[in-house]
């Protein structure tokens, strides 16, 4: 999209090593989906106040992750109840910086996020050596609990207050597949505001704007309702109903 790259070159670029002091690996986290053309307007907002991420000249970049639950979808379960000290537990691939993380992510009692990571050289489908230890050392679970459920694929545009201690990545071109079931959302954008503490925001307050309503659901969730069958997700249909809504303009 030419509109699109033309705004994204506008913003004060970044480096890898320069958003070392803004991490966030323990951090208050909010959600927010809205449709793919929506976007070039509210990155226009923001140009003034947040640096851009670039690697080599690229600002929209590819993030392969590779996601793991037990038999019974534990993870995706605990999260639909919406159980504190929950966890998340992925094999990351940054593309364009060839990087690779096994990477566990908590969701505490506090509504705290808490991201820990080891890195590795390759896809570990089967979780062993370091991977298992790091595992269990985080979760109490073996490797062999844990089996490989889907791909989450996608674009994503990485922002940083210049201001505040706070980052906004915003991804696009979703893309889910398990074998040979493959599902595309390009209509919509998952943005994630990723704060210190929570506080005063100037994209909350845009997204308050424009009516843009907080989302709880996590990227993987949506990735297992549609690519899994006979998943129990009662408590997911209202975020289904608003997906469905921005992508259609129907419920």
């Amino acid at each position: 999209m030419e509109e699109l790259s033309k705004i994204l070159e506008k913003f004060d670029p970044i480096t890898l090593k320069e958003m070392d002091s803004v991490k966030l690996m323990n951090r208050s986290d909010t959600k927010f989906i809205f449709r793919a053309d929506q976007l070039p307007f509210f990155l226009e907002q923001l140009t003034d106040d947040f640096y851009m991420l670039d690697i080599n000249g690229i600002r929209q970049n590819k993030y392969e992750t590779l996601y793991y639950d037990t038999a019974d979808f534990k993870f995706f379960n605990d999260h639909q109840r919406g159980k504190t000290n929950r966890n998340k537990v992925r094999h990351r691939i940054y593309v364009e910086s060839a990087l690779h993380f096994f990477e566990i992510k908590n969701k505490n009692n506090k509504g705290r996020t808490i991201k820990e990571r080891i890195k590795l050289k390759q896809v570990d489908f089967n979780i062993s050596g370091k991977s298992e230890d790091f595992l269990f050392e985080k979760t109490h679970l073996k490797g062999d609990q844990l089996m490989p459920v889907l791909w989450g694929n996608y674009t994503r545009i990485t922002l940083v207050n210049k201001n505040l201690p706070e980052r906004l990545t915003i991804d696009t071109n979703l893309f889910f597949k398990q074998g040979d079931i493959e599902k595309s959302i390009p209509e919509i954008v998952i943005a994630e505001l990723k704060q210190n503490k929570s506080s005063k925001s100037f994209f909350a307050q845009l997204m308050h704007q424009y009516h843009i309503k907080q989302a709880s659901i996590s990227k993987y969730c949506y990735g297992v309702i549609f690519l899994y069958k006979n998943i129990r997700m009662n408590n997911f249909k209202p975020n289904l109903i608003t997906l469905n809504k921005i992508c259609y303009g129907k419920i």
